[in-house]
């Protein structure tokens, strides 16, 4: 557990309901992450928060010094803990995310976050393209309703899709509640 960190990905106020961009279920998968990110605390995991910023305040959603860019309340980090601002989707681009889990010598990541088919997604790819080891708690992930070519795919289904994919690529997927017990024993 020495070389593990919590990274909590774009757990912003815009994500929710009465943000720009509400996402389904983010409520009740930010109270996992939350929990999660007390256990890690409690346990000595470093946390790692990540916060996604458009350049312009005129943005969709997380505009430049907006209340909706902002960390959400169940997610606010300690003085202490890092918080890697990014402008692109993937955390590790152009940020300097994985300088900083080599300097705290971190070999393995458990993600958290929103949203799951774009930061999460592209987070946890890039991580396993870099050699960590990724635990996805997917039940502390939240997505929206999607649609292509017509067709309309509900939230449920783009996370199910969504963390299928991410297990396949090489991501261990777990419940919050098994990894905080895992932290704890």
């Amino acid at each position: 557990m020495a070389d593990t960190a919590l990274l909590v990905i774009d757990l912003q106020n815009d994500y929710f309901p009465d943000g720009k961009y509400p996402l389904a279920g983010i409520e009740a998968a930010a109270a996992k992450a939350a929990e999660l990110i007390a256990a890690a605390r409690w346990n000595g995991v470093p946390v790692i928060h990540v916060r996604h910023e458009q350049p312009e305040a005129e943005a969709p959603f997380f505009g430049k010094d907006t209340p909706g860019a902002q960390i959400h309340p169940l997610a606010t980090p300690l003085a202490d803990e890092p918080v890697v601002v990014k402008h692109n989707v993937n955390a590790f681009l152009d940020t300097g995310l994985d300088g900083l889990l080599k300097e705290k010598g971190v070999a393995s990541l458990v993600v958290v976050g929103a949203m799951s088919h774009m930061c999460v997604d592209a987070a946890t790819r890039a991580a396993l393209d870099l050699g960590y080891a990724v635990t996805l708690a997917h039940d502390a992930t939240a997505t929206r309703d999607l649609a292509f070519d017509g067709v309309a795919v509900p939230a449920a289904s783009v996370q199910a899709a969504l963390m299928a994919a991410l297990e396949f690529a090489g991501a261990t997927l777990r419940p919050a509640g098994a990894i905080a017990t895992d932290w704890a024993g």
